[in-house]
């Protein structure tokens, strides 16, 4: 072929090209016959899919159906009964309005449609494979539109490859009808994936009755309502408060006339007003609408029509940002006193939380050791006697289960241990990477102050303890020796579909890392035992942080990637800031920073220590030029 000569492409070419900008993937084809459902005025939709979608996609509505005269004009590319001029687009009232989708659809499956409007007695069919037509004959039918598209890119295969996991391809459907659910609480949707009814709302009218559906009744217990009205421009919605924050932005909802949108201008000004108040390292979870006069916004950006363009996009941010500002300060005023908030912030800075060190159960000196440690520890700091109570039989379980092999079950807590092979039991000596330091003291109850020589030797008590417990969980990891503890009483935790479908992919990685987690019905698991190095932790918000940062990953990340991040959030069990240590806990904590692989950084970078010569400190103090 001849590059210097154009080609005109045939119709079937041209169509599958034309496709990719409209039907990615199962969603694609979903959100498109959704849309012109709902432009259909239906009020009640069923659908159905098998595999993710790609073997079978159903949507029947109670809709205003199509003319048996148009039923195969609306397969033709650009057919649309939505707009009639290019005028018309900038007074959109409807979901579709390009013409593409059932022509793009129809190009790479099989399709069949069945459609029948009130004032005929009989519908008609069609049927179109890879964009011919096979038959169109009369048929009985119900109001409304019945469509039916099977074996998606059977005929482009490559597209095939790019398609995920039919779990994860389920997902993303069941995403995109949550959403239009929330933008059409006046609707029923019904989502049924592989004969399995996973979603219905029932079209009450009350949005507040689809966000139980879809998020549960936590969430809906935990959102906080703003509104704000202008001349052109409605904005309102539901924001959540910092109970309900993820690690991600997938519970972040935008609609624009009710069509569902992706927005970096309107996320970040929710975001901004939520973190003036509530500063917290996650996004927040919000619904919101914005009502605006159709010719102040361009929706015909996209072909997924998920991105618009504001004829004054400062307007919109301020408008945003000031409503929901505004909504937070009030619930904030109104729900907290702000003395007692003080008395507790003081509080919890005085409530110490137990301090625990990695426990080498090869080595019994050094174990004796760390008991006479844990035992001046429990008398110096202030801790809650029940949790101590608790730890200290922790402990106790643990120095018998290291010296003997009759270990005793304890009521609060049993410790789960892989037992030590011989050819395990004996190790190459560790190098120390620091020479030896000697302690003089602790600086604000964070820092601790050592020497050598003439240089002073200032370390972050909570970064070393942490890069300790990550490098020693990471190399258990390695070596499938993390050691679990049973919970009294499971935890269950009822995720979200595209949730579930995450931790289905990375149920091998949790297992690996020391988890114990059972499914325990239709999108809920049972998480039964944990790794003992997390202590005491919140095991419901901790493990949808691991989910969150899973996700952020993304799939090509390799299983050691995935580990280390387990490895940095199960960290946070490690001595606090403000928390004030013995001589021998801080002689302890250096001790095992000094053999740890890498001690000058923690897990997230942050330097762990910080040395300073006596000539720096003799030229702050101008003794020297």
């Amino acid at each position: 072929m001849s590059l210097g000569r154009i080609n005109v492409l045939d119709k079937n070419t041209s169509n599958k090209i034309a496709a990719g900008e409209v039907v990615e993937r199962p969603f694609s084809v979903v959100k498109e016959l959704l849309e012109n459902s709902l432009d259909a005025n239906a009020k009640s939709i069923v659908m159905e899919i098998n595999e993710g979608g790609q073997k079978l996609i159903k949507i029947t509505d109670d809709g205003v159906g199509i003319h048996p005269d148009d039923i195969e004009k609306a397969f033709l590319p650009h057919a649309t009964s939505k707009i009639s001029s290019i005028d018309d687009i900038f007074k959109l009232s409807t979901m579709g309005f390009r013409g593409e989708a059932l022509a793009s659809i129809s190009s790479v499956s099989k399709v069949t449609l069945k459609s029948k409007i009130k004032d005929l007695d009989f519908g008609r069919e069609l049927h179109i494979e890879g964009g011919n037509i096979h038959y169109l004959k009369d048929t009985g039918s119900n109001n409304g539109t019945t469509i039916e598209v099977r074996d998606l890119f059977y005929n482009v295969p490559a597209r095939l490859k790019f398609l995920k996991s039919s779990s994860r391809e389920a997902s993303l459907i069941s995403d995109i009808v949550q959403r239009l659910a929330l933008a059409h609480p006046d609707v029923s949707f019904k989502l049924i994936n592989n004969e399995k009814t996973v979603l219905h709302s029932f079209g009450t009218g009350d949005i507040k009755d689809v966000i139980r559906n879809v998020y549960g009744k936590n969430v809906l217990e935990n959102v906080i309502n703003f509104e704000s009205h202008k001349d052109i421009i409605s904005v309102h919605g539901f924001i959540g408060n910092r109970e309900i924050s993820r690690g991600s932005r997938n519970h972040q909802s935008i609609f624009v006339n009710k069509r569902y949108i992706k927005s970096r201008l309107i996320t970040t000004a929710v975001e901004n007003a939520f973190k003036s108040f509530l500063t917290i390292n996650k996004y927040p979870f919000f619904i919101l609408f914005i009502d605006i006069f159709p010719e102040y916004v361009d929706v015909n950006v996209h072909p997924t029509k998920t991105e618009v363009k504001f004829k004054d996009e400062r307007e919109i941010f301020g408008t945003v940002f000031h409503s929901v500002h505004e909504a937070i300060k009030n619930s904030v005023i109104n729900s907290f006193n702000i003395e007692e908030e003080v008395k507790e912030t003081e509080k919890e800075i005085r409530s110490i939380e137990t301090f625990k060190l990695p426990i080498d159960f090869l080595n019994s000196s050094d174990t004796d050791s760390l008991s006479t440690n844990f035992s001046e520890k429990t008398n110096n700091i202030n801790i809650n006697s029940n949790f101590n109570k608790e730890y200290t039989e922790e402990k106790e379980a643990i120095t018998i289960k290291a010296h003997n092999d009759n270990f005793e079950e304890k009521s609060s807590l049993y410790i789960k241990e892989e037992p030590l092979k011989k050819e395990q039991t004996l190790e190459a000596p560790k190098l120390a990477k620091l020479p030896e330091i000697n302690i003089i003291g602790q600086f604000n109850k964070t820092y601790i102050l050592g020497e050598i020589g003439d240089d002073l030797y200032i370390i972050d008590q909570h970064a070393a303890h942490e890069k300790i417990l990550f490098e020693t969980y990471s190399k258990n990891i390695a070596k499938q020796q993390v050691i679990s503890q049973i919970l009294i009483s499971p935890v269950i935790i009822e995720l979200l579909p595209e949730d579930y479908c995450y931790y289905i992919e990375n149920s091998e990685i949790f297992n690996k890392a020391g988890f114990n987690i059972e499914i325990f019905g239709e999108n809920t698991i049972s998480i039964r035992e944990v790794p003992l190095i997390l202590g005491k932790p919140e095991i419901n918000k901790l493990f949808l942080e691991i989910l969150d940062n899973l996700k952020n990953m993304g799939s090509g990340k390799t299983p050691e990637v995935k580990y280390n991040t387990i490895a940095k959030l199960a960290c946070k069990s490690a001595v606090k800031a403000n928390n004030k240590l013995s001589l021998e806990e801080m002689k302890s904590l250096i001790n095992e920073l000094r053999f740890i692989d890498n001690p000058f950084t923690c897990p997230h970078g942050r330097p762990t220590i910080i040395k300073l010569t006596l000539y720096e400190l003799e030229k702050r103090f101008k003794r020297v030029q």
